[in-house]
């Protein structure tokens, strides 16, 4: 906020309003009010009276506290800068106050004291800063089991409920920031490899058909992912999301093994649809066996890490192995059904009777 008395206002509230969330714990602000300070209360009407300005009180007390430089005396070898203040015992003694006197426009000395009172105040020990304006952490824990994702929105839901005004502004920092900005670029990352691997197919087959085949199977590895995440009691975090996107590799190349042998067995022996995908449902059902298990068994020590830092890496596993045991047992039933679909839409759209019984024509 620009204003520190506006921000010290808030602070309290919204720091009790964060600590009734279940789900954060342990809710600390870095503002300490246990300060004193002494606040000069100018009485303007007394001080027009006896001709003295209030540039002229401020001028007084920057003299007396500010450092002011006058002059600086040069030397052969050095320069040395004359500084303007109080000594150090006086400046930090409050009764220095009633010793000042600040010149009229008659050239006449009025004491401070007759011009203005002095209040005790509280006052923050340290004023801290942020883009050159006043600043205030809050710093939270989240309750244990629950996510950071779900803290971040009982936090989002506090700040519209309490309505805070145009001049304080809410800024994330730290692991809240990074959690945030790796939301943001979930989806965006997701499309983009789906987009990616799209593409590469689509030029590998010369078709679009044949590539939905293979991008069929990403979803059984994005729910077996989901649901062992969930059945583990971990939350969706950017490891998570990580996986995710290995298991787009891991899978569709299980996906590429069968596909790719149905269409060379169309080609070459001039099998039905049907019949070319059942054999590359069962010659290849041992090398997509061996590569899912490989990859899983690559992921376990992950899965089941121990010691500093585990609770990092255990998400990443959990999620690889999930995704792969749910797509390994769903993909074997579901991509043939899928390829002998898209076989028959492929026909049609050619204008063939029988699909099944067409030939091994690259698509």
């Amino acid at each position: 906020d620009t204003d520190p008395e506006d921000l010290r206002a808030w602070v309290p509230r919204v720091q009790a309003a964060l600590e009734r969330r279940p789900e954060l714990a342990h809710v600390r602000s870095d503002t300490s009010a246990t300060g004193l300070a002494r606040a000069v209360v100018i009485d303007r009407d007394r001080a027009s009276r006896l001709g003295v300005s209030v540039s002229s009180i401020d001028e007084t007390l920057y003299d007396a506290f500010g450092q002011r430089p006058v002059s600086t005396i040069y030397t052969q070898r050095t320069q040395y800068r004359v500084v303007l203040e109080l000594p150090g015992e006086d400046r930090a003694n409050t009764a220095a106050l009633d010793a000042l006197q600040v010149r009229t426009s008659s050239g006449a000395l009025v004491p401070l004291a007759g011009l203005a009172r002095f209040e005790t105040r509280s006052a923050p020990r340290v004023v801290r800063h942020q883009a050159e304006m006043p600043a205030t952490t809050l710093s939270f824990d989240t309750a244990p089991g629950v996510a950071l994702g779900d803290a971040l929105a009982a936090i989002a839901e506090e700040e519209e409920r309490l309505g805070l005004p145009a001049g304080v502004h809410a800024e994330r920092e730290g692991t809240l920031a990074e959690f945030e900005s790796s939301l943001a670029g979930e989806l965006p990352l997701v499309l983009a490899a789906l987009l990616a691997v799209f593409i590469v197919l689509g030029m590998l087959y010369e078709s679009v058909v044949h590539p939905v085949t293979i991008l069929s199977t990403l979803p059984a590895a994005a729910v077996g992912a989901l649901l062992a995440l969930r059945a583990s009691g971990m939350p969706l975090d950017v490891l998570g999301v990580i996986a995710l996107i290995l298991l787009l590799g891991i899978v569709k190349k299980n996906a590429i093994m069968m596909i790719d042998f149905a269409l060379e067995a169309q080609r070459a022996q001039a099998l039905s649809a049907r019949d070319a995908i059942r054999q590359a449902c069962l010659l290849r059902f041992r090398p997509i066996t061996m590569t899912t298990v490989a990859a899983l068994l690559g992921a376990l020590p992950l899965a089941f890490a121990t010691g500093i830092g585990a609770e990092l890496r255990q998400p990443l596993g959990v999620a690889i192995v999930g995704g792969l045991l749910f797509s390994q047992a769903i993909t074997l039933f579901t991509t043939p059904v899928v390829y002998l679909a898209l076989e028959r839409v492929r026909a049609a759209a050619r204008g063939a009777s029988d699909p099944s019984k067409a030939g091994g024509a690259r698509g």
